[in-house]
């Protein structure tokens, strides 16, 4: 007869929650690692308490994690579960209120990235026995909503455990999603306060080891067919790789595919690293933020192979990027809505296991000569620009590009490079010379400012062997540097390089290419003559607030000292921050591209009505691709 367990349901939960794995090709992960959590009254009886006594009875059950900001610890869960190709990940919990509505941003992240996380958030009383509560937003129409319904929207996977016998098909739910590397995203399951602390008693069944089986679907053989009927008719393919590349593990396979046809491959920004940047079909970075190599490539294209890419406008140049006459597209991906975009042949499959029935059925055909000779020459050149744009000496401040190039030249071949927003990651995504499929980690899906050193803490978190080196700008550390603290508790050493230039860079400049001459993008006083923010500089000091939460820092004064600064940090226990001052206004090597951001139609401004014809000539040349 089968046998029960007395639990709380917080209780239950974190028993279950330890016993789950993930496969994939026959080695299995334990699918959550460990568990965030940041504690209120909404939480602290249930998941802390369940938490606690796991740590004292069976320490490393389900190991916990102290974190310094909601939303951060969801970054930090998101850069662990990328590290890992979305087989494991970490949960975070959190009390109801503001602790739970500030997870809401960085949901919307992982799912957008298509990468798993999961939230506990504590919920209002099921009983509602003592109405209105601390931190309980009342909705007269309806009883039932709490704030955790904002995260409906922004998740793959919801539910709300209201009675204890709900809690299993819930959390069997949570591992499904988490698990699918076609539905994968944000799966968020609300706990009622009275609820986690609510005894309960539960089969012994719900608590063994169960094991979520991660597919490789192969494509049909019709739509197979049809890929390889096009591909075989083109004249001159290129082959656009994804993030599906990078999480299925499918970097030697594309190689191989590459080598035996011929096709030029570039690479979105999850899907950078999929092939080593001085492989001789690798062609760099492709869109808004991509090479001339690719991007000519891309003009001439008649067949583009898209795997593992959702096609999103800075990889298509707000599909302005393919111009080539009755251009067609192939679109190889696990997820059929993503295969099915711009009206090309839907592949539906594994990335891994897809290039593997393709390579065979295209032996024997090759591209031409001459496009393999252009190929060459495009990635030389390319090659050129890079290397000038890392060794400019730009007086008196460095640039960016500097910078960049100072690191991508310190680390080592399976170090890791973590970035997302401002004008860094569009800089690293043409620049950054990368040679491991995991050594280059931006967030572009969400690009959210705040991301990088969470995300750096999760991913070194997922990866000790590897050296993180976090690239961020000053605006988007100022949103987002607390868990600095938590690398500091737990002697996590990460080689944060903090880019400093008085500023937004990225707007900055994307302001003044729409006439809108850099306005509000500089950290500066408010001039009392003018009564616009054009003043002195403020007298910010970054580098102290480093310091103040626990971490070595380096002031670097320019580009020698920074290497200087970059080799003595790899010694480093814990996390050291490289302060280093920049000069805003040097641009990175254009990509010969547009992205699309509406300029007013009526202005007085003359910059403006000028940024505005220059919209509309780049507006004809968008396509509807369909």
């Amino acid at each position: 007869m089968t046998g029960t367990r007395r639990l709380s349901v917080a209780q239950a939960t974190v028993g279950f929650l330890a016993a789950q794995l993930s496969e994939r090709d026959g080695a299995e992960h334990r699918l959550v690692e460990g568990c965030f959590g940041i504690f209120g009254h909404g939480n602290l009886a249930g998941i802390g308490q369940a938490l606690l006594e796991a740590e004292l009875a069976t320490p490393g059950l389900l190991p916990y994690h102290q974190a310094r900001n909601e939303q951060a610890m969801v970054h930090a869960a998101v850069g662990f579960s990328r590290m890992r190709n979305r087989l494991s990940t970490l949960a975070c919990s959190t009390s109801i209120g503001p602790g739970a509505t500030n997870m809401v941003t960085a949901a919307a992240l992982a799912t957008v990235n298509r990468l798993p996380v999961l939230l506990l958030p504590a919920d209002t009383f099921a009983t509602r026995a003592a109405e209105p509560v601390l931190q309980q937003l009342e909705q007269p129409s309806s009883g039932d909503v709490s704030v955790n319904d904002c995260f409906r929207p922004v998740s793959r996977y919801f539910d709300r455990v209201s009675r204890p016998e709900q809690l299993p098909s819930a959390l069997l739910g949570a591992m499904r999603v988490l698990s699918d590397p076609a539905e994968t995203g944000t799966v968020t399951v609300c706990f009622p306060q009275d609820v986690q602390a609510e005894a309960y008693d539960w089969p012994d069944e719900l608590f063994e080891p169960r094991t979520w089986h991660v597919p490789r679907p192969v494509p049909d053989r019709a739509s197979l067919a049809r890929a390889l009927d096009l591909v075989r008719s083109s004249r001159r393919p290129l082959i656009v790789a994804g993030g599906g590349v990078i999480y299925s593990e499918a970097s030697a396979a594309l190689a191989q595919l590459a080598e035996a046809t011929g096709i030029p491959v570039a690479e979105t920004q999850a899907g950078k690293g999929s092939l080593p940047y001085d492989h001789p079909c690798a062609v760099g970075a492709i869109g808004v933020t991509g090479t001339t190599a690719a991007n000519a490539l891309a003009r001439s294209a008649d067949v583009v192979i898209g795997f593992g890419t959702r096609w999103s406008d800075f990889t298509t140049a707000s599909r302005s990027a393919f111009q080539a006459h009755g251009v067609r597209f192939i679109n190889c991906n696990i997820a059929s809505f993503d295969a099915a975009k711009h009206a090309g042949v839907a592949v539906v499959g594994d990335a891994r296991a897809t290039i593997e029935e393709i390579t065979p059925a295209l032996a024997g055909w090759t591209i031409e000569d001459s496009y393999r000779s252009a190929i060459g020459q495009l990635r030389e050149d390319w090659g050129t620009v890079v290397d000038r744009a890392f060794h400019s000496r730009h007086e008196p401040l460095p640039s960016q590009s500097e910078v960049i190039g100072a690191v991508n030249e310190a680390i080592g071949p399976h170090d890791v490079v973590v970035c997302a927003a401002g004008s860094m990651p569009g800089d690293l995504h043409k620049l950054w010379r990368t040679r491991d499929p995991k050594g280059y980690h931006v967030e572009y899906g969400f690009s959210c400012m705040g991301y990088e050193i969470a995300g750096g803490l999760g991913a070194k978190m997922a990866a000790p062997d590897r050296t993180v080196y976090v690239m961020v700008g000053d605006g988007s550390y100022l949103m987002m540097a607390q868990e600095l603290m938590t690398a500091v508790q737990e002697h996590v050493q990460l080689i944060v390089v903090l880019v400093d230039n008085h500023g937004f860079a990225s707007i900055g400049a994307l302001s003044e290419s729409l006439g809108s001459q850099r306005f509000g993008t500089s950290h500066r006083f408010r001039d009392p003559s003018s009564g616009r923010l054009d003043g002195d500089l403020l007298p910010v000091d970054l580098a102290a607030n480093a310091a103040s939460l626990g971490a070595e820092v380096v002031r670097a004064s320019g580009i020698d000292e920074l290497r200087s600064a970059l080799r003595e940090a790899r010694r480093a226990r814990g996390p050291v921050v490289i302060h280093i001052e920049t000069d805003p206004l040097p641009q990175a090597p254009d990509s010969d591209s547009w992205w699309d951001v509406p300029v007013a139609a009526v202005a007085q401004l003359e910059s403006t009505r000028a940024a505005r014809l220059d919209y509309e000539r780049h507006k004809s040349a968008q396509r509807p691709l369909l």
